[in-house]
């Protein structure tokens, strides 16, 4: 921040130039602190996104993309924490069914409901 004159700076690449200061981190912040379009992915918003057949991207930055691509940008900033949020109430990482998620049940495909049930989905 002393580079910074004390301020939080309110760009992307600033931010992310911050000791200790990501992709993600700066994306919220710009999000949240600056209302700034932004589509933060963490590893749990990755995971549903693969459940829900939006992104096939094997990290973080692919799902971004991925995501950004199919929801309006306008939407990323409030979607990005109803994501987060409906995923702790129905759909966790953990103890995870394809039935009791509204939005898995509706997504997946019959092999997925499968290998889930049997236990070999990596999902």
């Amino acid at each position: 921040l002393e580079h910074h004159d004390g301020e939080v700076p309110a760009d992307l690449v600033a931010l992310e130039k911050l000791p200790g200061v990501g992709h993600k981190t700066a994306s919220v912040v710009m999000a949240q602190a600056f209302g700034v379009p932004s589509f933060p992915v963490d590893t749990h918003i990755h995971r549903l996104a693969a459940r829900w057949n939006l992104s096939n991207g094997r990290n973080v930055e692919q799902t971004e993309r991925d995501l950004k691509k199919v929801f309006p940008r306008d939407s990323w900033n409030k979607l990005h924490l109803q994501i987060i949020y409906f995923g702790r109430e129905h759909c966790p990482a953990r103890g995870h069914s394809l039935a009791d998620c509204p939005i898995c049940g509706w997504a997946a495909t019959k092999k997925r409901m499968r290998e889930e049930k049997n236990g070999s989905n990596p999902r």
